[in-house]
C-alpha cells in the first residue's frame, strides 16, 4: 500500500514535533527542514489541527505544537485519518465496482485481510516510538537553529 504525500507529509509535521517536545514550529521552519512547500504544508497543518493532533496559535509568537504527548499518538489512527477509507482495488469503492469476477472472486477477502495486518502493524507504533533518537533527528532537521 503506497501513501499518499499528504499522509507522507503529516507524518513528517508530526515527527518534526515531537523531536522536540513542548517547543513551538512555525510553518516556514518546518517546510525549510523537508523542502517542501509552504503552501501544501499550510493545508496540512490545517487539517491536522482540525484532526486534533496539533493546536495551533496564530500572530506573532504563534506556531503549532503536538495536542497530545508523542506516547498518545497512534501511527495507524494518523494514516486512517490522512488517507481516509483504504480501496486497495475497485471492488472495495462504493457499488463494488464493473469486474466481472466480483461474485466468485476471493481476492477482495486477502486484500481486506492485508489492509488489516498493514493498519495492525500501524496501530502498534507511536509518534514516542518514531523519534526515540531525539538528539539525532533535532541535529538533522536543525531545529531551533537559524536558517
Amino acid at each position: 500500500m503506497k501513501l499518499t504525500a499528504f499522509t507522507d507529509y503529516s507524518l513528517r509535521v508530526l515527527i518534526f514535533l515531537a523531536a522536540e517536545p513542548g517547543r513551538r514550529a512555525t510553518i516556514a521552519e518546518i517546510a525549510a527542514a523537508f523542502d517542501m512547500s509552504e503552501n501544501h504544508l499550510t493545508k496540512i497543518v490545517h487539517f491536522l489541527g482540525k484532526q486534533g493532533w496539533l493546536t495551533t496559535i496564530r500572530g506573532k509568537g504563534g506556531g503549532m505544537a503536538l495536542a497530545r504527548p508523542s506516547d498518545a499518538v497512534s501511527i495507524g489512527q494518523v494514516v486512517r485519518d490522512t488517507e481516509g477509507a483504504a480501496l486497495p482495488a475497485e471492488c472495495f469503492e462504493a457499488g463494488g465496482g464493473h469486474c466481472a469476477i466480483a461474485g466468485c472472486c476471493r481476492l477482495r477477502g486477502v486484500l481486506a485481510d492485508a489492509v488489516q495486518a498493514f493498519y495492525a502493524t500501524l496501530d502498534r507504533c507511536t509518534l514516542a516510538d518514531l523519534v526515540r533518537d531525539q538528539p539525532s533527528l533535532v541535529s538533522v532537521l536543525n531545529i531551533g537553529r537559524p536558517r
